[in-house]
């Protein structure tokens, strides 16, 4: 009773727009600013060099990490350690000769990596795929819920699958969700449903407006590429070959084989389209230099009272590009300071909310901060799978990227909202700051799809993006550095004059949200799955 007198005064204290950030009568907003300048600024610094993992900044900036974790009274995340190991490979593959010469009714040569480009996952200084066969499978989907299949009636056990990048969607609005790109459309969806049929190899085969990027950055995956390594197999079970396939690369294959290639294309847009086998082969023979190397994840554990076996999830990842091209002023440290100094100071000012609550919530609250989301999400997919509380007994991961600069806004946009139990929570939560909630349902180019919430999506835990709200409190106090001016940039740098206003407010609404998921009843469910 005495939590739910607690919550409900918090969230009168919300309700007056202006004191939107305020929390409870001993805090200010300007308390809770101080706190994420000064995370953003020191994570964000030079000292920190860019954060790039497995280089000399790691252990300064993990070691950093834990020791603020303990000066907020958190204990270690994972048992007597604030670190859970987390073991890569990091491997450049190339094709032997630079080609994979193959032989149909014509014989051609896949030259990489104007044709082609490809990689491996495997512990090996050479993988050979002998007298490959290749199976055109049109998008590579396999989604009863919207009636699609193209691996019905097609064996592609030990071949290469070549899948189309993108879902049906993107070509006809009547099917999938039309341009709202599904996971299904995602090449790293592909790979996973290859390498579940027990396919040798797969080929995502490149289309610039399909994609929405160019073939340069496919070709990027020369490498050296980055996977989860398991040491007890070696990644022995993981697809031999995956890659990259360019349509003149595509062309070349159909015309080895005799078929039409726009035909197939075209015929594989629409519904009842069949898989079919190329009538080529290829000894397909990868060059592999690799390293095992290791990275950690970072967490922090506040234990419930009476569900303490169960755990909401406050996730922010911790790496950056470390040091990389210099922009024009020469400046080659890539900060970041926004993406994600931000994320892992709302992380930190959470845990410090919590920890001084006269009374614990009801189930445990996990204060994770992943490695390697820049490079494929790896940091949070190794703790999934090897999770502190099982996937059924985490009520929710509340995930932070990017949340500053940015000027307080009477929306909050969630992306992937409408999905889970979790709206009504930020609903309620937005509506006592004076707020209201937009779901954006624009996810075309995959977003809701690239940041460490969706492996815990991908393994049925409840989780939402908050993007950048547009509806100035203020407008003549718009934000003078939009994503677009540091993204991925050099100039993602802490400035003095980066504005906290919507950043504080996003942080308090999440803390409500987060309290009120803790000491539900019930865990919050979804209204309809988003992945099966």
């Amino acid at each position: 009773m005495k939590i739910i007198l607690l919550f409900a005064s918090l969230l009168l204290s919300l309700c007056a727009l202006p004191s939107a950030a305020q929390v409870a009568p001993q805090r200010t907003a300007s308390d809770d600013e101080a706190l994420l300048r000064k995370w953003v600024s020191t994570l964000g610094s030079d000292d920190f060099g860019g954060r790039l993992p497995m280089t000399e900044y790691e252990p300064k900036t993990i070691k950093y990490l834990a020791a603020e974790m303990e000066a907020l009274g958190l204990q270690p995340g994972f048992g007597d350690s604030w670190f859970q190991k987390v073991k890569t490979i990091s491997a450049v593959c190339k094709p032997e000769g630079g080609k994979f010469r193959v032989k149909g009714k014509k014989r051609l040569d896949l030259v990489s990596p104007d044709d082609i480009v490809v990689w491996t996952a495997r512990a090996t200084d050479k993988v050979e795929l002998k007298a490959a066969e290749f199976v055109f499978c049109g998008f590579g989907i396999d989604a009863p819920e919207f009636g699609w299949n193209d691996f019905d009636g097609v064996d592609v056990k030990g071949k290469v699958i070549i899948a189309m990048v993108n879902d049906p969607g993107f070509y006809d609005a009547s099917l999938f969700q039309g341009r709202n790109m599904t996971y299904y459309g995602r090449w790293t969806y592909k790979f996973e449903q290859a390498e579940r049929l027990g396919a040798a190899g797969c080929l995502v085969l490149h289309n610039t407006s399909a994609a929405s990027y160019g073939w340069n950055v496919a070709a990027n995956h020369t490498g050296p590429n980055l996977a989860l390594y398991d040491e007890a197999t070696r990644n022995a079970g993981t697809l031999a070959m995956k890659g990259w396939l360019h349509e003149d690369g595509c062309r070349k294959l159909f015309n080895a084989a005799g078929m039409d290639y726009d035909a197939a294309v075209a015929s594989a847009k629409k519904p009842g389209f069949k898989s079919f086998p190329l009538k080529v082969k290829s000894d397909m023979t990868m060059v592999v230099e690799y390293e095992i190397n290791e990275t950690c994840n970072v967490a922090g554990l506040l234990p419930g009272t009476d569900k303490q076996d169960e755990a909401v999830v406050f996730t922010a990842h911790w790496d950056h590009f470390g040091y990389s091209t210099p922009d024009e002023k020469g400046d080659s440290i890539y900060n970041g300071a926004a993406d994600n100094g931000s994320g892992m100071a709302a992380v930190l000012l959470l845990a410090k909310k919590y920890s001084e609550l006269p009374e614990r919530p009801r189930r445990s609250m996990f204060f994770l901060i992943p490695t390697l989301e820049e490079s494929g999400l790896f940091g949070s997919e190794y703790y999934c799978g090897h999770p502190v509380f099982p996937m059924e007994k985490t009520a929710a991961c509340i995930n932070f990227d990017c949340i500053a600069p940015e000027p307080l806004t009477r929306d909050v946009v969630v992306l992937g909202g409408g999905k889970c139990e979790l709206d009504r929570y930020i609903t309620a939560c937005a509506g006592a700051q004076g707020r209201y909630v937009v779901f954006n349902e624009d996810n075309s180019d995959g977003w809701f799809f690239r940041s460490d919430h969706f492996n815990f999506v991908k393994r049925g835990v409840p989780a939402v993006v908050i993007e950048y709200g547009t509806d100035l409190v203020d407008p003549s106090h718009p934000n003078k550095y939009p994503r677009s001016l540091w993204y991925h940039k050099p100039s993602d740098e802490y400035r003095e004059d980066w504005v906290f206003d919507g950043t504080v407010a996003h942080v308090n609404m999440m803390f409500g949200v987060g309290l009120s998921v803790a000491n539900a009843e019930s865990r919050p469910a979804w209204y309809s799955p988003i992945l099966r």
